[in-house]
């Protein structure tokens, strides 16, 4: 079950799906998060920005959405080698990636940035999980004719909360991850999915596949 959210003037319509994956948090071992949307399009729209670079692009609109939802107290430090979210100052770096790896085929693209440590994972978790969105062509719906379906999924696998603790506390520590970390997480990934009724896919600052290319911006984002 979802429900389709669409303004005027905007380019698509966005249903968000209810994922098969129930989000619970153990007391030991790794947690995950799945969110994930139908997108619906004109289908001409659609061929013109099915490119490799809009991968790119979809991923950096992921990290402004969230220095936007956060009114910039999280952004990201970008760098040849990682991708940090940082808590105001670089001093406070929440979550460090290493940079992204890409997938693409004819009719699906992924982009994963692999947790390497920060503030917010457990010792026992770093190098262990990741960050990925996915966007599959020709989802399950039918389109109607002239429009094409887009299935966007955002997810976290293989992640270790520092928040949740161990031990004794682990108990506590999981229910109180799953009420603050956990849920902020979920609001802002739907939050982001229902963003793209606007498909606002701002050029990548790094430009790492081909076709990328920001003369405007000349600093590493």
């Amino acid at each position: 079950m979802g429900f389709w959210h669409s303004d005027r003037g905007r380019v698509a319509s966005v249903r968000l799906l209810r994922s098969e994956e129930i989000e619970r948090v153990p007391h030991t071992g790794a947690v995950g998060s799945v969110q994930e949307a139908e997108v619906r399009l004109p289908a001409g729209l659609l061929d013109r920005v099915w490119k490799p670079a809009y991968l790119e692009r979809l991923g950096r609109a992921y990290w402004l959405h969230i220095s936007r939802a956060t009114l910039s107290l999280i952004r990201v430090v970008y760098a040849a080698d990682s991708r940090t979210a940082v808590l105001v100052s670089r001093r406070l770096p929440l979550l460090r990636f290493h940079a992204p790896d890409y997938e693409t085929s004819a009719d699906e693209g992924c982009v994963t940035w692999r947790i390497e440590r920060g503030l917010l994972v457990a010792r026992a978790g770093r190098d262990q999980g990741f960050l990925r969105i996915r966007v599959r062509r020709g989802a399950n719906a039918v389109a109607a004719p002239g429009e094409a379906t887009v299935e966007v999924r955002l997810e976290v696998r293989n992640f270790y909360p520092w928040l949740r603790g161990s031990g004794r506390f682990a108990r506590f520590g999981a229910w109180i991850y799953g009420q603050t970390q956990l849920r902020i997480h979920v609001l802002i990934c739907n939050s982001f999915l229902r963003s793209l009724t606007r498909l606002d896919l701002p050029p990548s600052r790094v430009g790492a596949l081909i076709g990328e290319i920001d003369a405007g911006d000349k600093a590493p984002v």
